[in-house]
């Protein structure tokens, strides 16, 4: 086994470290999740937490380490006779991304369930990390049927196995870890919130301390043992310290001055339901224990609140996580006093509410306004000069270009989906071969047999019993008879939006709409598990403004960034997505592609643009690439050019109204691939 990386050697990072360090002191914080770009540490700071974690008392021969001093009744290795237990270290068991289930939650031996009655199960991922560390490295990758697991053993504290009437239940506490890179795309948000605490890692900008993490990453890889021995010093005094904190935590008093802080300070952020007010309270309490206090503090709940209920104040997946600070020390300040009479700060924020006082009190209005201007607000300041204001003229110069518009209220969008039968990434929008959903048939198993069909084994076996010799009431089941169930569910697919950035579409008030339901349709594409990708085209080219990614809300960020004007290549964006789907078929090739086209219809520049943009739809359509346009013509006279677009791909046409839900037009649009008739 490899020598781990000391946690004490690792440099700066200090909120990682700290919400690692508090969740070792007291589990119930509920784990950490780490945010952050590539190459900052967060996986060797996760693998080095477990050298310090105090050892386990276990039941020897326990599969699932039960503890001697209450051992679980419904343990499958029980019942537990009362004997001396043995210590261990504490497991830090990693879940990839691309984990089976039985992997996860452990497998029965069908085959011997149904010829003997016999419970032959063997344990998982989440047996091994009862009453350890469970990381999972890129949990915003983690395939939705493992979140549901994961997200049942959390909240019951138990895994449940049911297979074809036979069931297994056992303890699976465990301190959930995970990292992420934002760009990747976002979390669920019941996962999101089952992460007691969470933190924001990045590179340094320092010269001097990106030097020493360089010095001590080669020293560490020359000599890891001889590395690790230099730091023994500081690892044993930290995990004394470690030890000392759990020790000090049942005595932390916890005032009700303080708790009236924490209910305020989640009222005042408005964050969804009452973990966050617990998860505060337990965090705040560690700080304490951590510390070396008996006593909670204002500056415990400060540090609680920045820890836990940054990713609980999102409202929608394209918020960044984040709290006000400014905010955060007035909502203090003000339930402070009302429970503990006076405060040694009260002189300072009293007299102006938190105005001018201690902190650079004068500085947080400018600082919200520096924020503005990039945001959807910054176009409501802007209009009273005239520039952002043209006319809605289609004639504007080639090359001219427009300051950004702000998109406009999303709305709930109607399913798009592709038609047949898919077996891409497991996902919410078409249908698809999976391993979930409901039994559709059986067929003989390619490998292991992870999903049994019941009947269709027992009619497999049955004609064979005699010549089998069967003699007694069991089921003589051979390797042979046993059927694995096909099941059909929905997959995600790769939504790659072909937005039209032109001056025909660059009146304000039509922009602003377009890129509303664009972002709509990004919230349900997040929803939904897609990829997505985005190609703009206006002036003399197209281009490529976001790869296919998983990041939803990197592709809201371009949309909101969009400039406006010029010509209307739309060929060249038909084409420029026609070498986006390519390169994607050979990269994935089993998640199929929805082409969104949002345009107004109109073609301009170069010899015969309408001609053009014709063939380069006809070539998406002999392709079978299932498309959409979203048809953003609008006034009274109106020339139906989406519509022929839309004819061209294969696809159908929507206006922009018909894209809601709640439009009279119908529930769901399924995208056709082929010729339908006009």
């Amino acid at each position: 086994m490899s020598t781990p990386y000391p946690f004490t050697a690792i440099v700066g990072q200090d909120d990682l470290r700290l919400g690692l360090l508090l969740n070792a002191v007291s589990p119930a914080v509920g784990g950490v999740l780490v945010r952050g770009e590539k190459g900052t540490a967060k996986s060797t700071a996760v693998r080095a937490l477990a050298a310090l974690m105090p050892e386990v008392p276990v039941v020897p021969g326990c599969r699932f380490s039960c503890d001697p001093g209450s051992p679980d009744p419904a343990c499958p290795d029980g019942p537990h006779a009362e004997a001396a237990g043995v210590s261990r270290a504490a497991r830090t068991v990693e879940l990839p991304v691309g984990a089976s289930e039985d992997r996860l939650v452990g497998a029965l031996d069908i085959e011997r369930a149904l010829s003997e009655g016999v419970k032959a199960f063997e344990p998982g991922l989440l047996a091994d990390a009862h009453r350890g560390i469970l990381y999972v490295d890129e949990v915003n990758l983690l395939h939705d049927h493992l979140v549901d697991l994961l997200l049942d053993a959390a909240a019951m504290g138990a895994s449940y196995v049911e297979r074809e009437g036979v069931s297994v239940r056992h303890a699976a506490r465990f301190l959930l870890v995970g990292t992420m890179n934002p760009e990747e795309g976002e979390l669920r948000p019941q996962l999101l919130d089952r992460f007691g605490l969470t933190v924001e890692v990045s590179a340094s900008r320092d010269t001097d301390e990106r030097v020493e993490v360089v010095r001590r990453r080669l020293a560490y890889d020359d000599d890891p043992e001889g590395f690790a021995a230099r730091w023994a010093e500081e690892e044993s005094a930290l995990r004394e310290r470690i030890a000392a904190a759990r020790v000090l935590l049942p005595r932390v008093v916890l005032s009700d001055g303080v708790l009236r802080q924490i209910a305020a300070t989640c009222a005042a952020f408005e964050v969804d339901g009452m973990r966050a007010d617990i998860v505060m309270a337990r965090t705040a309490t560690a700080l304490a224990a951590w510390a070396g206090r008996e006593e909670v503090t204002a500056d415990d709940v400060r540090q609680a609140a920045l820890l836990a209920l940054p990713h609980r104040r999102r409202r929608n997946p394209f918020d960044a996580p984040g709290l006000d600070e400014d905010k955060l020390d007035q909502t203090l300040d003000e339930a402070g006093p009302q429970e503990d009479g006076s405060d040694d700060d009260d002189p300072d924020p009293g007299p102006d509410g938190g105005g001018d006082g201690g902190g650079g009190g004068g500085v947080p209005p400018q600082a919200d306004g520096d924020r503005t201007p990039p945001s959807a607000s910054q176009s409501d300041d802007t209009p009273p000069p005239a520039p952002e204001s043209a006319p809605d003229t289609p004639g504007r110069p080639a090359g001219g270009e427009q300051q950004p518009v702000a998109a406009a209220e999303p709305f709930r969008t109607k399913m798009l989906s592709v038609p047949g039968l898919g077996e891409g990434a497991a996902g919410r929008r078409s249908r698809a071969r999976t391993e979930h959903g409901r039994t559709t048939g059986a067929v003989r198993p390619q490998g292991a047999l992870t999903k049994l069909h019941l009947a269709a084994t027992v009619q497999a076996a049955a004609p064979h019993q005699r010549s089998r010799g069967r003699s007694g009431r069991g089921l003589v089941v051979r390797r042979d008879d046993l059927r694995q169930a096909t099941r059909e569910g929905r997959e995600g697919n790769l939504v790659l939006f072909v937005v039209d950035a032109s001056g025909s579409m660059a009146a304000r008030q039509r922009m602003s709409a377009v890129k509303g339901a664009v972002l709509s349709l990004l919230l349900d594409a997040y929803q939904r598990r897609d990829k997505v990708g985005l190609v703009t085209f206006r002036g003399k080219e197209a281009e490529v403004a976001l790869p296919p990614t998983s990041s939803v809300d990197a592709a809201a960020a371009r949309l909101e960034s969009l400039p406006t004007g010029g010509r209307t290549p739309l060929a060249a964006g038909l084409l420029k997505a026609h070498d986006v789907l390519r390169v994607e078929r050979l990269r994935d090739p089993s998640r199929r592609p929805l082409l969104v086209v949002v345009t107004d219809g109109r073609a301009t520049g170069g010899p015969e643009p309408v001609a053009l943009a014709g063939r380069a739809g006809r070539l998406h359509r002999s392709e079978g690439t299932a498309s959409v346009v979203v048809d953003c013509e609008s006034g009274y006279v109106r020339l139906g050019l989406a519509g022929e677009l839309a004819r061209e791909l294969g696809g159908t046409a929507v206006t922009l109204d018909e894209l809601r839900a709640d439009s009279i037009a119908g529930l769901v649009k399924d995208v056709t691939a082929a010729g339908r008739a006009a």
